[in-house]
């Protein structure tokens, strides 16, 4: 960096903001919408390999003699575009933090969209024999790289552009994407399924992902739009800009990296569980349809995208750790009796516990993007804000139905994820609580 390499604890260059223009409130509402739009594309087509993973992938791709092996098969290619989400937020990051975030941002939505939408014209199994699932596990790598790069920018996109005295509401509008996503994935695969019937298992399926194809178009519409973010833009019309990001945050801010990593355990990895293991486990153990769980699960996101904003500016009034510490004890304290409900056999209880279980999600998911981007530096926050936020998927993320998988094989009982839940929520608790407070820094 020009500037030379200190390692700042808040961003010499960040001052707080004079009264905005009319041009730049317009900025400002456009990078709202557009960071929105596009997380909302973006984990549509995430969600919609979840969703395949538990439903179809088993049968169509990981055909064994043991449905359970399958599952976890299938749960497997799911996990493995975690793996690489890191490795993507570190390679975008480096853009974003030197040529721009908005460069950066339409090169995601298009590598994310065009995997996805190819997804929808692979053949199977029985087609094509091991090559099928090979081809299916490239795309979902392909995937993840791109949605790895995602989430970092479209939070700054909307966060520096933003209302510095209204963070958590900034902060807010990119994470109702993966409320909005989830809901029409969920729509999507339902609809399939009910339109196609006994066909969904061999073309019905396909439908969700080939309609990706179009949200890019809109997408790409409405990202082409917004300028690049004013604190961005100052550091390199000054010439402040990094000369290798990752490096730089590697030795200045791994700490706060590794933190940010195990904040998640409390947000990320009950998503996943709730949005994706559910899936199999209440058709098989619940003895609920197909069906019953997907609109159930329709609700939970309706319910999730209702209350995230509410969270959010309620975040910026009591403070954003503190609605965070109250996320993690709810989580705690819903864990086992959630389990305790799906295991009832009441259909009417069990759709209420699958319609609240991403409660605590909303509770500190609004909060999270300014609690996770106030850590970083402007000139490398691209950078570490991503692979931060995405290195939770090695612990937190992609894992999550695989272990609770493995948990329930092992164990023979659902409360062994119960147990899970309540972890990643002590664990999240803690790493928030090695964390300084920033709230006061202005991005």
């Amino acid at each position: 960096m020009a500037g030379g390499s200190a390692r700042p604890d808040v961003d010499p260059v960040a001052q707080p903001a004079a009264q905005p223009t009319a041009h730049q409130l317009k900025q400002r509402r456009r990078a709202s919408v557009g960071s929105l739009i596009g997380t909302t594309i973006e984990w549509y087509e995430y969600y919609i390999y979840g969703a395949t993973a538990a439903l179809v992938f088993p049968l169509l791709f990981f055909p064994t003699h043991d449905r359970l092996v399958s599952l976890m098969l299938s749960f497997a290619s799911f996990a493995i575009a975690f793996a690489i989400r890191p490795i993507g937020a570190a390679v975008f990051g480096h853009y974003g933090d030197r040529v721009g975030r908005k460069t950066t941002l339409i090169v995601t939505l298009v590598m994310t969209g065009l995997a996805t939408f190819l997804i929808g014209f692979l053949p199977t199994y029985e087609s094509i024999g091991l090559w099928a699932p090979a081809i299916l596990i490239l795309l979902r790598l392909i995937q993840g790289f791109g949605v790895g790069g995602e989430w970092g920018g479209a939070a700054l996109m909307s966060l520096e552009w933003g209302d510095q005295k209204k963070r958590g509401a900034a902060g807010a509008w990119p994470q109702l994407g993966t409320s909005i996503g989830l809901i029409l994935s969920t729509s999507a695969v339902m609809g399939s399924s009910y339109f196609t019937g006994e066909h969904f298992l061999e073309w019905g399926w396909r439908i969700p992902f080939l309609l990706s194809g179009i949200l890019v178009v809109v997408g790409l519409f409405v990202r082409l739009a917004i300028e690049e973010t004013p604190s961005f833009a100052a550091k390199k019309q000054s010439q402040q800009i990094e000369k290798s990001p990752l490096k730089f945050v590697v030795k200045h801010h791994w700490r706060e990296i590794v933190k940010v990593a195990f904040l998640r355990m409390s947000e990320q990895m009950p998503f996943y569980i709730f949005t994706a293991f559910i899936l199999d486990y209440a058709t098989q153990n619940a003895h609920v349809s197909r069906t019953f769980v997907l609109l159930a699960t329709l609700a939970a996101a309706v319910l999730d995208l209702i209350l995230l904003p509410i969270f959010s500016n309620l975040a910026d009034r009591v403070g954003r750790r503190n609605m965070y510490y109250f996320g993690c004890a709810v989580l705690i304290l819903m864990a086992f009796p959630y389990f305790w409900v799906l295991n009832s056999g009441n259909e009417t209880w069990i759709f209420i516990a699958i319609t609240l279980s991403l409660v605590p999600h909303a509770i500190q998911y609004g909060a999270q993007a300014s609690l996770i981007s106030e850590h970083f530096p402007v000139h490398v926050r691209y950078t570490g804000a991503g692979v931060g936020y995405q290195m939770s998927s090695l612990v937190a993320g992609g894992p999550a139905p695989l272990i609770a998988s493995f948990l329930l094989v092992s164990f023979g009982t659902g409360y062994a994820g119960a147990a899970y839940l309540a972890a990643g929520g002590v664990i999240a608790a803690l790493a928030l609580s090695t964390l300084k407070d920033r709230s006061d820094q202005h991005l």
